[in-house]
């Protein structure tokens, strides 16, 4: 890139550092191509420097990819969204469950956002052991209300994947095999097998986080296995959270995120078609309702993306494009696509700060590092 490029980068990471992080990465891709990477900061308590190669608990910016995978399967004629979740998956209709649709989950509105009473860290890593108690769960809310699944939506979605797979896979090995591999994703795991721990970045938890807001997140974001430090555990590392559990670098997630910000095509393999992947831009039904759960708007697409736009609802550093998918993580780690001008970008760091409700972008630790890649779409002739 050049020099000045540089200085500005560097100026965006000194931001970030100044307004409290520990160790931060950016990636951003146009048009397919890498064209800006930074890291700054450390990783641990030692004073380890991030770099490219530095992994992070990137949390809920998972979901993007659990909604992807669903959506090539629809693609694929495999899932009709209108259609109920039990027709794929029949253990799920237990408990009045059997008339909530796959779009239902798809977009947050499932009314069954809680977790499996009993989940321990240990058991995030049996597949089986989630979904047959997720199956058995009996609905908070009646499907259509908006009810955010902190945790379980990957499962939820994961499972319909899992059931409709021609081949019968694992839901880490369908991304592995269908996702990643296909697009050159790497640094992006799904439950890591015991391998690169020395890698991941140590998550440290700001004074700012905004404490619970109601009696709902506990059920569907229970204590032993929320977000934060206590994630520094390996077991986390190594089970499979297709909603909540990615470890990631920016680099691997914004090369992900290229696929829906060049429409559903990167370089020569198309996953989703163009007008299917703008479908994902229309904001969900009753998209203003106030979510009981998370405690604030979700301003979530049709795609189950969150959306770009005015801040709140939109979160603030991806930019007020409505066109914008993203996935934000608890914590503050996050990657978004622009389709409009073929822009992603990721932001993976390990100081867990408040996004209920967004931090105003004058206190923002990444506001500089968004703008920065955003002037870089009319620029991109001056990038490497």
């Amino acid at each position: 890139m050049t020099a000045s490029i540089e200085v500005r980068l560097q100026n965006a990471l000194d931001v970030a550092l100044e307004r409290g992080e520990r160790g931060v990465q950016i990636a951003v891709f146009i048009g397919g191509e890498l064209v800006l990477q930074g890291a700054a900061g450390t990783a641990d308590d030692l004073g380890t420097a991030v770099t490219h190669d530095t992994l992070f608990p990137i949390f809920s910016v998972t979901k993007g990819l659990s909604a992807t995978a669903l959506h090539i399967q629809v693609e694929r004629g495999l899932v009709d969204l209108d259609e109920p979740v039990a027709r794929y998956w029949p253990e799920f209709a237990a408990e009045g469950k059997g008339n909530i649709r796959v779009r239902d989950v798809l977009v947050q509105q499932s009314g069954v956002p809680q977790m499996p009473p009993g989940t321990t860290p240990e058991l995030l890593g049996d597949w089986d052991w989630c979904v047959t108690g997720l199956a058995r769960l009996k609905p908070l809310f009646p499907p259509g209300k908006s009810s955010y699944a902190s945790i379980s939506y990957g499962w939820q979605l994961g499972e319909i994947v899992r059931r409709t797979d021609v081949k019968g896979r694992s839901f880490a090995d369908f991304v592995t095999e269908e996702i990643f591999e296909p697009l050159g994703v790497e640094d992006y795991h799904l439950g890591m097998g015991g391998e690169n721990h020395d890698r991941v970045a140590q998550l440290y938890t700001a004074g700012n986080l905004r404490p619970r807001p109601s009696e709902y997140r506990e059920l569907a974001m229970p204590t032993t296995i929320t977000p934060g430090p206590i994630w520094n555990d390996p077991v986390f590392y190594d089970a499979v959270v297709p909603g909540a559990g990615g470890i990631a670098s920016a680099t691997g997630v914004a090369r992900f995120f290229s696929l829906l910000a060049n429409r559903g095509r990167l370089g020569d393999v198309r996953l989703l078609a163009e007008d299917r992947v703008m479908s994902f831009t229309e904001p969900r039904p009753r998209s203003d309702e106030y979510d009981e759960v998370l405690g604030q708007v979700p301003w979530i697409g049709c795609g189950g993306y969150w959306l770009g736009g005015p801040t709140p609802p939109a979160e603030p550093v991806i930019g007020t494009n409505p066109h914008i998918l993203a996935s934000n993580g608890s914590g503050g780690s996050i990657g978004w696509a622009d389709p409009d001008s073929t822009l992603a970008v990721a932001i993976c760091h390990n100081r867990m700060f408040r996004i209920n409700p967004p931090l105003p972008p004058e206190e923002h630790p990444f506001t500089a590092l968004g703008e920065l890649a955003r002037s870089l779409v009319g620029e991109r002739s001056l990038v490497e």
